[in-house]
């Protein structure tokens, strides 16, 4: 029971507490944030006075989003589940612990450092991209140039239906294992190469949980090589 809120508490500390990224915010002008939850991170993009499109796949936990952006200009949420191919249907499973951990893949070695985190449920929705987004009017790529990921394993599905919109992107930050935290997840060794290959390099990397067996979690930040 302590453990678990213990982690849970750590978690939502990790969303809200983003002092450290500072730097790189400060040079954008708009952040596409996929994999939004509640939007805990509302109030602190607010500070930098940035334009933000919130990207959220539970329907409840995308009411709950919208919700605490109202009022907030320059904030909009879509409710969408993105990945890397467009109108495929999905088990979409919703976890337990206010739904951080919700994915559309299996939990795999998570349980490792978070061993209270179930699944609570699975909904079946139908994906989308970021550049079928584009193609439809509901984001306009310039008004980004900043991308976050927390889709807990599929961020590198996001970002390769992203290949319209990651040109105009100048800092991405995603959170990612170096382990298989989900069955068949991305690794940083994948996001790192595709970020290399589209011409990002690393700017920043904070490693935020430990597994015993080996591996951990690392929240990492690329920026465009000039």
């Amino acid at each position: 029971m302590f453990g678990s809120v213990r982690n849970l508490w750590q978690r939502l500390l990790r969303r809200t507490g983003r002092d450290h990224d500072a730097p790189w915010l400060r040079q954008l002008r708009g952040v596409i944030h996929v994999g939004a939850n509640t939007g805990q991170e509302r109030d602190h993009y607010q500070q930098y006075g940035l334009q933000v499109l919130w990207i959220e796949p539970v329907p409840e936990v995308f009411a709950q989003l919208q919700a605490h952006i109202a009022g907030l200009p320059g904030q909009r949420a879509l409710q969408a589940l993105v990945s890397d191919q467009e109108g495929d249907e999905v088990d979409f499973h919703v976890a337990s612990n206010q739904g951080l951990s919700s994915s559309m893949l299996p939990l795999g070695q998570h349980k490792d450092i978070w061993p209270e985190v179930q699944y609570s449920r699975s909904l079946r929705l139908r994906t989308t991209t970021l550049d079928a987004l584009v193609r439809d009017g509901q984001l306009e790529p310039g008004a980004y140039n900043g991308l976050v990921m927390d889709t807990q394993g599929s961020e590198l599905l996001v970002l390769h239906g992203a290949l319209q919109v990651l040109p105009h992107i100048d800092f991405m930050k995603t959170e990612v294992a170096d382990f298989e935290a989900y069955v068949g997840c991305c690794q940083l060794k994948d996001i790192d190469a595709f970020m290399r290959e589209h011409g990002f390099e690393e700017h920043s990397r904070r490693r935020f949980a430990e597994r015993e067996g080996g591996g951990a979690y690392y929240d990492v930040v690329y920026r465009r090589l000039r």
